[in-house]
């Protein structure tokens, strides 16, 4: 007889292990799998490590609302579980005149957002910003106060300490190769070096990179819900000489109007140990992969230094990657949104399905982890 457990979460990401934390305090007992060898090997660990705003992306959208319940959450956790982290304020630049008007749409769809007081975006002068950052150029910028930055893995050790604290495990080089829904519980197989089956009354795909194919992979699930993954990779570079701000940032880029359209801007952030990085841009790939062509700072050369002139020669080295996975509908249309899908949305009881979580998936993570279980408990 297959052995049932309460609940089973495929991906020991940021956002698996919020989940995991969210269900366990509620009293479920969860069981989380994870593929690699430790926790949060993927996108969750190879990111800015910021603590986004929530306020750059369309009102409506799912990443705007979760990102800003989240943000508020995560500070709060912070200062609860003495993680490592600071408020450092972020500015938005335009470096040129005719960049202006996407500063002016930033704050009124900032405006729409339902923010506290503190977390208002408010408008510089290029002087006024230059008093701030001596070494910047731009025509204008937009500062956004709740910005920050974090330790995640500080943060991720956390949240799994809160989950085993309340009971959840997690266990380790064990990948969900599928699963086979079922009304008397959901059938999940697993690989590795000691192969088993698990039922599961509730199973929640937080996969990442992989969930689009794990979904594809749920027999039971429509084959039209599953989106087909698209993967794209971000290059960062690391700064050797001192760091020239104080905060980070972040230049508008050309092709879309939010900061998250269109692509990624060589903005700069600065690490709680101090160090600059650069990045990430948008390099689309097949499958992830991490290494960092070193010919690929020709261009960041060249976008940062509308912004900071001073950047000098052989100043940038490689740094790390990551890939952020972005999710096509079945009729071709990309999707720009959060995907997290549960039995209201699909119809099928005990699973939730999150499908292109990247930025601002850490920031998110906590809000993610409230919607996944009023889903679940519905």
């Amino acid at each position: 007889m297959t052995e049932k457990v309460d609940v089973i979460i495929a991906g020991a990401g940021v956002v698996g292990l919020a989940v995991a934390r969210a269900l366990a305090m509620a009293g479920r007992e969860v069981l989380i799998l994870e593929s690699e060898g430790a926790f949060g090997q993927g996108t969750s660990s190879r990111n800015s490590e910021v603590i986004h705003a929530g306020v750059f992306n369309a009102p409506g959208m799912l990443k705007s609302s979760l990102c800003v319940r989240g943000r508020q959450l995560l500070y709060r956790y912070c200062e609860e579980r003495h993680i490592d982290h600071k408020k450092t304020g972020k500015l938005v630049v335009a470096t040129d005149p005719e960049d202006l008007p996407q500063l002016d749409w930033i704050e009124d769809a900032a405006s729409k957002q339902g923010l506290e007081p503190e977390a208002a975006l408010y408008r510089l002068t290029a002087e006024e910003a230059k008093a701030l950052e001596p070494n910047l150029r731009c025509a204008a910028a937009v500062m956004s106060p709740s910005t920050g930055v974090i330790d995640a893995h500080g943060y991720m050790t956390a949240l799994l300490g809160d989950a085993e604290a309340n009971g959840a495990s997690l266990v380790l080089h064990s990948p969900v190769d599928h699963v086979i829904l079922g009304e008397d519980g959901h059938l999940v197989s697993i690989g590795g070096s000691d192969p088993i089956k698990l039922k599961a009354n509730l199973f929640v795909n937080s996969a990442g990179l992989s969930a689009c194919a794990l979904a594809a992979r749920t027999q039971g699930y429509p084959a039209h819900l599953v989106p087909e993954a698209r993967f794209v990779k971000g290059n960062y570079f690391t700064l050797t000489g001192k760091t020239p701000f104080t905060r980070p940032i972040y230049p508008l880029h050309q092709g879309g109007t939010s900061l998250h359209q269109g692509g990624h801007s060589l903005h700069i952030t600065i690490g709680l140990d101090g160090r600059g990085k650069f990045g990430p841009d948008s390099e689309p790939v097949a499958q992830p992969e991490y290494e960092v062509d070193p010919a690929r700072a020709e261009k960041f050369y060249d976008g940062i230094r509308k912004y900071w002139p001073g950047l000098p020669d052989g100043a940038l080295e490689p740094g790390y990657a990551g890939v952020r996975p972005k999710i096509v509908s079945r009729d071709g249309a990309p999707v720009a949104d959060f995907l997290v899908e549960g039995p209201g949305d699909h119809g099928i009881p005990g699973l939730v399905n999150l499908f292109g979580i990247e930025s601002p998936g850490l920031t998110s993570s906590l809000a993610i982890a409230e919607m996944v279980a009023a889903k679940l408990a519905r």
